[in-house]
């Protein structure tokens, strides 16, 4: 389930010409127990890895970029996967997977 929440995260790899870039902060626009979109201002291409860091927390993820949008505004939507399921990552409670919203 993806949840809409603005987490400050801490972004370290490197960018698509393999110039390293530490820590990037920016903030997620949707979170699941599998990743995020993110903004990125730095140059990235899909498949590459990426540490991502919870600042408030400072706990620490490896992940792998999945999908990079267009350019826009000098940042692109950025969508990560953690390596492995961290849904207590982002310090939130995931509905179950067969939990239903009643339609009135």
């Amino acid at each position: 389930m993806r949840v809409m929440l603005s987490v400050t995260v801490m972004v370290r790899g490197k960018n698509a010409d393999g110039k390293t870039f530490f820590d990037e902060e920016t903030k997620t626009l949707v979170v699941n127990a599998h990743g995020a979109l993110i903004h990125l201002r730095s140059d990235v291409k899909a498949d590459q890895k990426i540490t991502l860091t919870h600042k408030r927390t400072q706990e620490t993820e490896s992940c792998r970029i999945v999908y990079v949008g267009q350019m826009q505004g000098g940042k692109a939507q950025v969508g990560i996967e953690f390596d492995k399921p961290a849904p207590k990552f982002w310090g939130i409670s995931f509905p179950p997977d067969d939990w239903n919203v009643p339609v009135e």
